[in-house]
């Protein structure tokens, strides 16, 4: 079972990759899609998750001090290192540092949730069943979302799809790195509480802002208001 949960995280972040490739000449509705499905992920599934995991060992107000000093530091990273520049109008610039961290801190979020889904089939395998569908339900749009954030921040498909095999092969490792550890769940907590503060940085202060710039607002709004249902749906059709 663990190795097809290998197979479908992969193969389910790919296509999702792949379809933004395929429609880069719609990137600013896919890019409404990702905002809407980032901060989806973080309000429906990383914060959730966070609190039931970190509430064992901190109150929920220290959970959601994490989410908040991390949208800050992210915020400060984005602002004072990573510095905005108008990129867009030079094809020729090399892939912007704020597309790197975007899709390293996807990644390493797709890493954990390999990582999760190890933890949880430790425990037994009807709860790694729920865990593994979870997180393939999500897949597909972290696929997308990885090539959208390498593509509006000046890269290339073929760096995008760079990126796209790293957020793919990043869950399997994941799994497989459970073979040789385990993680308490607090731990594990403080960690997806910390990418949520990410998550809702990017959504927000980068995709979002970026969807709607110099087009037509209500599609990108549609688009932003479906990614946000369709990742609510998917995680509470993951949780029956």
């Amino acid at each position: 079972m663990i190795i097809f949960i290998c197979i479908g995280a992969f193969v389910a972040t790919l296509l999702g990759g792949l379809f933004a490739l395929k429609f880069k000449d719609r990137l600013h509705l896919i890019l409404g899609f990702s905002a809407g499905a980032v901060i989806g992920v973080a309000f429906f599934d990383l914060i959730p998750e966070a609190i039931e995991l970190g509430s064992k060992n901190f109150d929920v107000s220290t959970i959601t001090s994490i989410i908040a000093l991390s949208f800050v530091v992210y915020m400060i990273l984005d602002r004072f290192v990573f510095l905005h520049s108008h990129h867009h109008d030079h094809e020729e610039e090399a892939l912007h540092p704020r597309g790197k961290l975007g899709a390293g801190s996807l990644s390493i979020h797709s890493f954990l949730d390999g990582i999760a889904i190890g933890l949880a089939f430790q425990v037994s395998i009807a709860v790694g069943a729920i865990v593994a569908i979870a997180v393939l339900t999500h897949d597909f749009s972290d696929g997308i979302n990885t090539v959208n954030l390498v593509l509006k921040n000046n890269g290339s498909k073929k760096e995008a799809f760079r990126w796209l095999l790293v957020d793919a092969i990043a869950p399997v490792l994941g799994i497989i790195s459970t073979l040789f550890f385990s993680l308490q769940e607090s731990s594990l907590g403080i960690l997806l509480a910390v990418f949520s503060g990410f998550f809702l940085y990017i959504g927000a202060s980068d995709l979002l802002p970026e969807s709607h710039h110099s087009h037509p607002t209500f599609w990108t709004t549609f688009m932003t208001v479906l990614g946000v249902a369709v990742l609510f749906g998917a995680i509470k059709l993951a949780g029956v």
